[in-house]
C-alpha cells in the first residue's frame, strides 16, 4: 500500500471506530466490552506473532511496563472512551478526545524535556477553545447540562489516560521493546485490567450475541485495534511521526460526519467555529512535533 493508502486506512478506520463503539452499548457493560475487544485484539496479534516467528520471551521488568502501557493506553483509556459514548454523541467525543495532541506536548516537556515553542502554545489554546465552542450548545437545560458535561469530563479523562499512556510507549520503544510485542501484551494487560475493574466494580460479564455488536466487537478488534494501528506504523516508519501525526486533524471530521448520518448530531455557528479551531490548533501543534510520543493516535 502507498503512503495515501495508508494515511486514508488509518484515517477512516479509526475515524469509524468512534461511531462502532456505539453498537457495543447497551446490554453488556462497557468495561466488559472494552475487556473482549482487546482479549480479541490481543489473540490476533499472539497468532500473527507465532506465525511470524517474533520474539514473545520478556523478563519480568518488561512486562511491567507492558502492563503500565495496556492499563492506561487500552483499559483505562477505553472505558472513559465507551462511557462518554454513553452521555453524548461519538462526534463530539472524538473532538474532545483530540486535545490528546496538547497532553502529549505537555508530557513530553514535562518526562523527556522536549522544548515548547510559541507556535505549540497558541495551538494549545485554540484547540481547548475550539472544545469549549463545539460543546456550548450542548449545555442547554440542566439534563442536557449533566449528560454533556459527564461526556466531557469522560472524554478528557480518556484523552489524559491516552497520553501517559503514549508517554510510557515512548520509554518502552527508547529500551528497546519492539513495537508489535508491545501492543500484543499491552492490548492483553489492558484487557485483563478492565476485566478486573468490571469485577470489582460488580459488573456483569454479559455478552450480547446480537449481529450488530458481534460485527461492531470484531470491526473493532481487528480493524480499529489491529489493522489501522499497522498502517499507521507503517507510515510513521515511511514519513515519520511528525507528518503522519496529521491523521489526527482529520479523524475528528470523518467521527463528526459519521455522527451526523447515524447518531442526528446537530451542527450549529459555534460547532463549524470550534472545530476550524481546533483543527488549526492541532495543525500548529503538529507541525512542530519531532517526537513520536503518541503511540496510537485511535483511537477508539
Amino acid at each position: 500500500m502507498n503512503n495515501l493508502g495508508l494515511y486514508l486506512s488509518s484515517v477512516l478506520i479509526w475515524g469509524s471506530t468512534w461511531l462502532a463503539i456505539t453498537y457495543q452499548l447497551g446490554r453488556v457493560p462497557p468495561e466488559v466490552s472494552v475487556a473482549y475487544r482487546f482479549a480479541l485484539a490481543s489473540l490476533i496479534l499472539f497468532l500473527w506473532c507465532g506465525a511470524r516467528g517474533l520474539r514473545l520471551a520478556f523478563g519480568w521488568r518488561a512486562h511491567l511496563w507492558m502492563a503500565a502501557q495496556g492499563a492506561l493506553l487500552f483499559g483505562v483509556n477505553y472505558v472513559w472512551v465507551y462511557l462518554a459514548e454513553g452521555q453524548i454523541s461519538s462526534g463530539l467525543v472524538a473532538v474532545a478526545f483530540s486535545l490528546i495532541v496538547f497532553f502529549n506536548i505537555l508530557g513530553a516537556r514535562v518526562f523527556f524535556g522536549t522544548p515548547a515553542n510559541l507556535a505549540i502554545l497558541v495551538g494549545a489554546v485554540l484547540g481547548v477553545g475550539g472544545v469549549a465552542l463545539v460543546f456550548l450548545p450542548e449545555f442547554g437545560g440542566a439534563a442536557g447540562f449533566d449528560r454533556s458535561a459527564r461526556g466531557l469530563a469522560y472524554a478528557v479523562a480518556s484523552a489524559v489516560s491516552a497520553s501517559f499512556g503514549n508517554l510510557v510507549a515512548a520509554r518502552n520503544q527508547r529500551h528497546g521493546l519492539p513495537v508489535v510485542q508491545l501492543n500484543t501484551f499491552g492490548m492483553m494487560y489492558g484487557a485483563l485490567f478492565a476485566g478486573l475493574y468490571a469485577a470489582a466494580a460488580g459488573r456483569r460479564f454479559a455478552f450480547d450475541g446480537s449481529i450488530g455488536y458481534l460485527l461492531s466487537l470484531g470491526y473493532l478488534a481487528l480493524f480499529g485495534s489491529v489493522l489501522a494501528f499497522g498502517a499507521y506504523l507503517t507510515l510513521v516508519g515511511r514519513i515519520g511521526a511528525g507528518r503522519a501525526g496529521y491523521t489526527g486533524a482529520a479523524i475528528p471530521i470523518v467521527a463528526l460526519l459519521l455522527s451526523t448520518l447515524f447518531e442526528g448530531l446537530r451542527w450549529h455557528g459555534y460547532t463549524v467555529l470550534g472545530i476550524a479551531l481546533c483543527l488549526g490548533g492541532n495543525v500548529l501543534v503538529l507541525r512542530r512535533r519531532d517526537e513520536p510520543v503518541d503511540q496510537a493516535r485511535r483511537a477508539a
